[in-house]
């Protein structure tokens, strides 16, 4: 499939100008041999732009020959599946489409059905599978190595390393993951960096970081306190534990993908031994180092979380910064938080019953927003959007 898409990428000049997508996996190659190459470049992004430590970006801004577009939804609760508004408004903009393989379940499949401008340079699977040679198990040097690390790690992509180093595209993607950390650690270890900034840490202040635990295995064998939280800090006498998570979204399991019952108990046991609070810092969406959303949920609050998953947006910090006095602080009872969280939406955390679900359906469906939709029932534009994604699920 790369021999097809870089073929392309390769007859391009620099009098053509290119609208393309950071989402996928191959669009990131794509964006990648585009910047290496100096081809001008437009890079449409979905409601904020993240990838703010790329370096082949980087320079191509300093140059002048990248335009960064942000899309918004005019209504970011409203109807229509977002990738396919997104995708039909830049392809609306195009004098011509080239497309890589194209699902025939998806929305590109449809959009480009009809068209006239429309190339498509791999038709089937069949093509891709015979794009490449198999995967010959050539040994690698030490110097070839190298340059693979350098070139990986200043973002050039793996058609200038292909190009570079005279190897498969298969074979340049399996050294990659062979010699560099696995992407989860990587995301995992740039969000705790970016937790750590919020901090601002300075030696001679009163807050110290006293442990931070490093995720380190050799097969299925690891230290104990692998499972303690990632930081530890002393503030004057007082000591609290802060466990970093990110995630690309909130699942709609939260207990499965976010607060598995093992890990919470591995917490609560450390929070007792220790005798020190323990904090869940969650990042959502964007990038591990720059998120789009943040939330600072005290160990002993995600049970309440567990019963009503709505409830997590109580604890989200619009601010994005951390301090001390969050962690420490005595947070309140979560009959606290509801009975506040109502004064503002008078039917937040009520059960829906049949009569209301319907209701509720029937007038998203003949085109009210989700705004008037949550003052309609008193619940929060969230709670809204939840009910509804779930409504339409089960129907």
């Amino acid at each position: 499939m790369y021999e097809f898409i870089f073929r392309w990428t390769d007859g391009l000049s620099s009098h053509d100008c290119i609208a393309c997508f950071n989402t996928t996996e191959m669009e990131s190659e794509v964006l990648k041999a585009l910047l290496v190459a100096r081809i001008p470049t437009v890079l449409f992004v979905m409601n904020r732009f993240t990838d703010v430590n790329n370096i082949q970006i980087e320079y191509a801004l300093q140059e002048n020959r990248l335009l960064i577009v942000v899309l918004r939804r005019d209504e970011p609760q409203g109807r229509g599946a977002t990738p396919r508004l997104r995708n039909e408004y830049v392809m609306s903009l195009c004098r011509r489409v080239v497309c890589g393989y194209v699902n025939r379940r998806g929305s590109v499949y449809s959009l480009i059905s009809g068209r006239a401008d429309v190339e498509r340079l791999i038709d089937d699977d069949a093509c891709a599978i015979a794009a490449e040679p198999a995967v010959r198990h050539e040994r690698w040097s030490v110097a070839q190595d190298k340059v693979l690390l350098r070139m990986y790690y200043a973002d050039m992509g793996i058609h200038a390393i292909h190009r570079k180093l005279r190897r498969t595209y298969a074979a340049v993607c399996a050294r990659i993951a062979s010699i560099t950390q696995p992407e989860e650690y990587m995301k995992g270890r740039e969000f705790e960096d970016f937790v750590l900034s919020l901090f601002d840490l300075h030696d001679g202040d009163d807050l110290v970081l006293q442990e931070w635990q490093g995720d380190k295995k050799l097969g299925l064998l690891s230290p104990e306190n692998n499972s303690n939280p990632d930081f530890v800090f002393r503030y004057g006498r007082r000591h609290f534990a802060v466990e970093c998570k990110w995630r690309e979204r909130l699942s709609k399991d939260i207990g499965e993908t976010l607060f598995q019952k093992r890990k919470l108990d591995d917490y609560m046991t450390f929070s007792s031994r220790r005798r020190i609070p323990v904090t869940i810092v969650l990042g959502v969406g964007g990038d591990p180092g720059n998120p789009e959303s943040l939330y600072v949920i005290p160990l002993k609050d995600v049970e309440g979380i567990l019963s009503h998953s709505d409830s997590i947006e109580l604890y989200r910090n619009e601010s994005m910064t951390l301090s001390c006095s969050m962690f420490l602080r005595s947070r309140r009872r979560r009959d606290d938080v509801v009975s506040e969280q109502r004064r503002h939406y008078p039917n937040a955390f009520r059960p829906w019953d049949a009569e209301t679900d319907a209701s509720l359906l029937s007038l998203y469906r003949s085109g009210q927003s989700i705004k008037s939709l949550a003052i309609h029932f008193s619940r929060s534009e969230r709670a809204i959007s939840m009910r509804i994604k779930k409504l339409c699920e089960t129907s």
